[in-house]
């Protein structure tokens, strides 16, 4: 073998063993790291266990014949709320967040952004008896459709109007 070669060889190990050494380094400082976050994610967020249980059960269960199949009852994903309801706001803020926000607050099919006056004004100028008949009872105009108490026909009549009274106050500041 010639000097040449021995060099090269030599070199050769010496990269290959630093690079493994580096990557071992690496791997050794991503487990550090990964056992400190994971150990604090789980004692900092309590419902953890349930959030992955629920992330990572089954799509769908099969009904078998002959079975006792009473445990595969559709269940609601928050059992203290009834299927399918929401809670009831009780402030025009709240009804704003909840459902005015959805099409008001960025202007979808056609609603009058909230906050945006040049956009109320010409609405607010036709009262607020109109503002409150198109919040319950739906319009549908040249610009778009408002549905009838914004798609929530569970909501109070009185609370709706807060809702058109708090968007008329935001048009207005």
């Amino acid at each position: 073998m010639s000097n040449q070669d021995s060099r090269f060889i030599n070199t050769f190990s010496l990269v290959i063993g630093l690079l493994v050494l580096v990557a071992i380094g690496l791997f050794s400082l991503a487990r550090i790291v990964a056992a400190e976050t994971q150990d604090r994610d789980v004692y900092e967020e309590q419902d953890y266990a349930t959030s992955v249980d629920a992330r990572v059960k089954p799509v769908a269960r099969e009904a078998i014949a002959g079975q006792d199949n009473s445990g595969l009852a559709i269940q609601p994903d928050n059992p203290n709320a009834t299927a399918g309801t929401l809670p009831i706001p009780k402030s025009g803020a709240e009804v704003y967040q909840q459902v005015c926000s959805a099409c008001h607050g960025a202007g979808l099919v056609g609603a009058p952004k909230a906050g945006d006056a040049a956009a109320w004004d010409p609405r607010i100028a036709k009262g607020t008896a109109i503002l409150y008949q198109h919040a319950l009872h739906g319009f549908t105009g040249s610009s778009g459709t408002m549905p009838p108490k914004g798609n929530r026909p569970d909501l109070p009549d009185d609370i709706v109007k807060a809702g058109v009274d708090y968007m008329v106050q935001m048009a207005r500041h």
